[in-house]
């Protein structure tokens, strides 16, 4: 049997800060990119800390842990991958500095290595329970009345008149979101063009997470990487684009209105039974089970099958596998397009859309399955020719406005570099408006109903803007906030830092030993500020400067009712005028003298998962007393490179 590998708190700390010290590089709004290269010498740039953590070829199964834990926060949230690492080195270090000073019991532990590795296990352990029994509340109570509540309407919302703080907020957010993945020089247009998908996708009748979810999951189908071009070529088109050539001639274009319909197996009938066999005639006898009668058989078949599909007007099929080529020549000399091995994903998004039922058996095929488009035509982008094609206005079709993204960039790195940005925002966007759980008990009640809108009996405000309250909870109110965000700039981090010092200041502290008290708020406050640190890392008086100006803004607010909204304030806009915000949705009197929005905005959702998940990593970390190393080879990293990119193999 192999020798046990045992963990100390030091092989935690290495293994952290080698991971801490890769991501530095590309943290921040001035964070640089990270080269990545392969022996044939193609390279790529990328500023996403879950691909440059992914990238990387580790050996150690600490560090191992910890990417897993990125990669599965970074799918969940789409963003925070690099503060990830930087808070967890952070509390790391903090936790091994105060377990070296707690005293030990000689009795108790054999090692100054075993006694350090239980005090640390024990202060993470008070920390995740902190985190999941107080800091709720107090981000709710101490944090969100700094931020702003967007609305749906705000998401998806054109600014076609002369007041633009509609969707200045959206905006804010989503260029500082691509700020930290992208160029400088594109993070505007970026942004514009996101913006313009979550507007063609809007569904008035349904909730707006269910839009951002439908897009989240359908996006492979939803975008088209182009290579060779550059990024401002990118642009959204109309309709949908099947990844996939005609495997017949191309329709005429002087048709109005065009039938379709989804097929998901072989336009070919099934005769034989299973274990029947076919028989070769000889002599020129044609026997009933005979290969030439099976030929004519099959050729009438789809002669039968090919004139029901003329009956019901059906001029295009798009089907899932790759078709006979008899089947390609009926369908030719009936002019009847065809369209090949088209994948599963977008098969989905097209009958969804066009509201067509797919069918499998070429025999029952009816009305139900036919899809009325209003053109199909070829359409070339890039080196690739692909299927065009829009849906036709019916009653089921006014909910959105169905488009797809064409991205465009030099090369394929890029390509999917900006691909996968998309990605990770409309994650964050989904974070972003889901529902933030936040409980609090019925002492807070009156307190936090002013904040969110309503009275202390539940009801709802008339004002759109306000937070929103549940009327089915009793006891325990659990408080919904939907897409709240506060600016960035390590803005969550000061105020979260100030609330969590006030509340170690005012509560009795949580102590390891009764002769050494240790507040574990007091630690997560100062962990919080080394995510600022690096933001400010580039200007070395920027750092306290913020943090002044944020103490300053808190301090001369008394009571959190002052906060409230009490009259309208004149937007600045994302270009850098100088004005103040809306106090319409919350962030009081935070004008520029107060208070800078050189970074965007960022999600309060995001950030408070983002604790929850490095809290929970860190729990998991000092848990581990000892590594047993296999012999064999683990099938999860074969598995993984199957379904990621070259990038994802290679070293940085």
């Amino acid at each position: 049997m192999l020798p046990l590998e045992h963990v100390h708190m030091k092989d935690v700390l290495q293994a952290v800060g080698v991971l801490e010290s890769v991501v530095l590089r590309s943290f921040g709004p001035e964070g640089g990119q990270v080269l990545f290269t392969r022996d044939t010498g193609q390279a790529m740039l990328s500023r996403s800390g879950t691909r440059v953590l992914t990238a990387l070829q580790l050996e150690n199964p600490v560090a191992r842990f910890v990417v897993e834990c990125v990669r599965k926060h970074s799918t969940a949230t789409g963003d925070g991958s690099k503060t990830f690492i930087l808070l967890l080195a952070s509390l790391l270090r903090m936790i091994n500095t105060t377990a070296n000073k707690e005293p030990r019991v000689s009795q108790s532990y054999n090692s100054k290595e075993a006694a350090e590795s239980a005090s640390a296990r024990c202060l993470a352990d008070k920390l995740l329970a902190f985190a999941s029994t107080e800091l709720d509340e107090i981000i709710i109570t101490e944090v969100v009345p700094y931020g702003c509540c967007i609305s749906w309407e705000e998401f998806t919302a054109k600014a076609q008149s002369s007041d633009q703080t509609n969707n200045m907020y959206v905006q804010m957010l989503l260029a500082s979101f691509f700020r930290t993945r992208l160029s400088h020089v594109h993070c505007d247009f970026v942004s514009d063009l996101m913006f313009g998908l979550l507007n063609h996708w809007k569904c008035q009748k349904c909730l707006p997470s269910l839009s951002i979810q439908y897009l989240n999951d359908n996006f492979p189908a939803l975008h088209t990487p182009v290579s060779g071009f550059p990024v401002s070529a990118s642009h959204l088109i109309e309709g949908q684009v099947i990844h996939r050539d005609f495997a017949t001639p191309v329709p005429p274009n002087n048709q109005q209105s065009i039938k379709a319909v989804v097929f998901t197996g072989y336009l070919q009938p099934k005769i034989l039974d299973e274990g029947e066999v076919l028989e070769v005639g000889a002599g020129g006898a044609v026997g009933g089970n005979n290969i030439m009668h099976f030929n004519a058989w099959i050729e009438r078949s789809l002669e039968c099958v090919i004139a029901n599909l003329q009956t019901l007007g059906v001029s295009l099929l798009l089907c899932a596998v790759k078709q006979s080529a008899a089947t390609l020549a009926l369908a030719t000399q009936a002019q009847m397009c065809i369209v090949e091995c088209v994948s599963q994903d977008e098969l989905s998004v097209f009958a969804q859309l066009s509201g067509a039922t797919p069918v499998s058996d070429c025999w029952i095929i009816g009305p139900q399955h036919v899809a009325t488009l209003s053109f199909c035509r070829p359409i070339q982008l890039g080196a690739h020719r692909y299927v065009h094609v829009a849906f036709h206005d019916s009653g089921e079709m006014v909910k959105v406005k169905p488009c797809s993204l064409v991205l465009c960039a030099p090369g394929e790195g890029q390509t999917d570099q900006y691909a996968s940005a998309f990605r990770d925002s409309i994650r964050m966007l989904l974070t972003t408006w889901e529902p933030l759980p936040l409980t609090v008990d019925t002492t807070s009640r009156g307190k936090l109903a002013s904040l969110i809108g309503t009275t202390e009996h539940g009801d709802r405000q008339t004002d759109s803007t306000a937070y929103q309250f549940s009327d089915t909870l009793s006891h325990d109110k659990q408080v919904f906030q939907r897409g709240c965000v506060i600016p960035a700039g390590g803005t969550f981090e000061f105020v979260l830092h100030h609330a969590l010092v006030l509340h170690h200041s005012h509560n009795c502290s949580v102590s390891l030993s009764e002769k050494t008290p240790i507040a574990v708020s007091q630690l997560l406050a100062n962990a919080l500020l080394s995510v600022p640190r690096q933001i400010y890392s580039h200007r070395r008086r920027g750092f306290l400067e913020t943090q002044t100006r944020v103490v300053s803004f808190l301090s001369n607010r008394s009571h959190l009712l002052d906060l409230m909204p009490k009259h309208e304030h004149t937007a600045r806009s994302v270009h850098g005028e100088e004005s103040k915000l809306s106090s319409r949705h919350g962030m009081g009197d935070m004008s520029t003298k107060d208070f800078t929005l050189d970074f965007g905005l960022e999600s309060v959702s995001c950030k408070y998962q983002l604790l929850l998940s490095v809290l929970q990593c860190l729990t998991s970390l000092l848990r581990v007393d000892a590594i047993l190393r296999t012999r064999t080879t683990p099938h999860s990293r074969s598995h993984a490179l199957t379904n990621t990119s070259w990038e994802d193999e290679d070293e940085v």
